[in-house]
């Protein structure tokens, strides 16, 4: 029986982003801004890395040529950036179920800007569902979470808007995520200095 690689990378990915609240708790005691500022480093050299034994560099000058693509980026960035110090932050300080939140409604969000945004249409099922989903998360925000859930629709906006600008974007996710990071390494950087 052959399993689909993409099936065994997406259930990597989803394991490791669920254990991810362990390592960030790990660190509770080092301030949220200084993990972000190393997370956006050792990314830039993991993703940077990856590209160069891939011998991709050549989106490289064009991209840093073209003003609106680089704006595109830098918003993109500021929004991945605040995501992950939203997040970071939250784990540290015991909001981990608000940040769990964030990213089980996130979907919605997502499904939402892109009917919006990007004129895609929902068959009846899908909107049926969609509608259900969205009452079960209304309810759920209004009337049992007991306080406003400014962490968890933070999470859900900030990667919903990231996401929307990313599907609308011109480059491959690992050259994106270079071009993003390669933003942020420069304040990153002078933080840990």
């Amino acid at each position: 029986m052959k399993i689909n690689k993409g099936i065994l990378f997406g259930i990597g990915a989803y394991t490791i982003w669920g254990l991810l609240p362990i390592f960030w708790r790990a660190l509770k005691n080092v301030p949220a801004s200084e993990i972000l500022a190393n997370r956006i480093i050792w990314s830039l050299v993991f993703v940077a890395t990856i590209l160069v034994v891939k011998r991709n560099s050549r989106w490289l000058r064009p991209a840093l040529r073209n003003p609106r693509l680089l704006l595109s980026f830098a918003i993109s960035a500021s929004l991945l950036g605040l995501n992950w110090f939203i997040y970071i932050w939250a784990v540290n300080v015991g909001y981990v179920i608000d940040t769990s939140l964030g990213y089980f409604i996130n979907p919605l969000f997502n499904v939402f800007l892109g009917v919006i945004f990007l004129r895609e249409s929902l068959r009846h099922g899908q909107a049926a569902a969609l509608g259900l989903a969205f009452a079960g998360v209304a309810y759920h925000l209004t009337f049992r979470y007991g306080s406003f859930p400014w962490i968890a629709l933070s999470l859900a906006l900030t990667f919903g808007l990231y996401g929307l600008l990313r599907k609308t974007a011109r480059l491959e996710s690992s050259q994106g995520l270079a071009l993003e990071t390669a933003l942020l390494f420069t304040p990153a950087l002078v933080y840990l200095l």
